[in-house]
């Protein structure tokens, strides 16, 4: 039985072999922007049910469960490749991701519990311009002049979000940006894991170690949930499992610059559901600021997009 974080094939299958001629007869990068346009619309339906759940259980039971339930899918191909699954040579940098992904998730889902869904998700594009920051610290990756302008202007735009004033910034707002920084060594990590490890492999070092450092602090603010909150328990699990999948599947079938941009999306599908599900209006300072934000980051995208020519360094 194959599973979605399986690297290898699946077999083929008759009454399907129609649509996948037809899958695969579209441009590449047209397949990769319509997986990531899926799993940004998964993604928002996770956060919709983190923010319902969020208004009476922990975060930490929250994540805590939505681990368990990424856990219990990738479990037929660690089992099926147990012990190889768990075979890597970066053991560090799979301790560091677990780390970064834990502060990105505990900090992320604690302000989006608190701030609007579309400021939350707004805030959560800088994940994009600290990538460039810490690929240049951490990576040693070359970036100009004009893209370090552009990744000034999308700061920016994160100010025009958050909106700092004399008594101070909302805390949350600030823990929205911690966990954009988190994200963003998350992504740095990535990069590098993914040289050598397999899909089924990185997952695993996120999905078991996260549970088990969450399970003490699950266990001591326990809250038993409604029959509503387990449906929405389960549901933030599965959603966050199959937009990851997804979002692999784009980025392998098209070129990142390419569907990259499908993530602001996630700025449409947000306001809508805020609108509907929690009667948020959004201010013109969180548009404002998204728009430059992700002008900053298309124009990042568009420039790495190029050939690594001596042009472009300079840049």
């Amino acid at each position: 039985m194959s599973t979605p974080f399986d690297d290898r094939p699946a077999p083929p299958s008759a009454p399907l072999d129609r649509w996948r001629a037809s899958w695969a007869a579209l441009p590449s990068n047209v397949r990769g922007s319509l997986w990531v346009a899926l799993a940004v619309f998964l993604f928002t339906l996770m956060m919709t049910g983190i923010k319902l759940a969020g208004e009476r259980l922990p975060v930490v039971q929250i994540l805590f469960f939505r681990q368990l339930v990424m856990l219990v899918v990738i479990a037929p191909g660690l089992r099926r490749d147990f012990p190889a699954a768990l075979r890597t040579e970066r053991m560090g940098l799979h301790g560091c991701r677990v780390a970064a992904a834990l502060v990105a998730m505990l900090a992320g889902f604690e302000a989006l519990v608190h701030l609007p869904l579309a400021t939350a998700t707004a805030i959560s594009f800088a994940k994009a311009l600290f990538v460039t920051v810490l690929a240049t610290l951490l990576l040693g990756e070359l970036v100009g002049l004009r893209r370090w302008a552009a990744t000034a202007v999308g700061f920016v735009g994160v100010l025009v979000v958050v909106q700092p004033s004399p008594a101070g910034v909302d805390g949350y707002a600030l823990l929205a940006l911690l966990s954009a920084v988190a994200v963003a060594f998350v992504q740095i990590a990535l990069r590098v894991l993914t040289r050598t490890e397999r899909s089924v492999t990185i997952l695993a070092y996120q999905a078991i170690p996260v549970a088990l450092l969450l399970a003490p602090a699950t266990a001591w603010w326990w809250v038993t949930p409604t029959p509503l909150e387990w449906l929405l328990l389960v549901g933030v699990g599965v959603f966050a499992t199959l937009g990851q999948w997804c979002n692999v599947a784009g980025f392998r079938a098209g070129e990142a610059a390419a569907v990259a941009p499908m993530d602001y999306t996630r700025l449409l599908f947000a306001t809508t559901i805020g609108v509907v599900v929690f009667q948020e209006i959004p201010g013109v300072a969180t548009f404002a600021g998204a728009g430059l934000i992700i002008a900053a980051t298309l124009y990042t995208l568009r420039r790495n997009a190029d050939p690594p020519a001596g042009a472009r360094d300079a840049d």
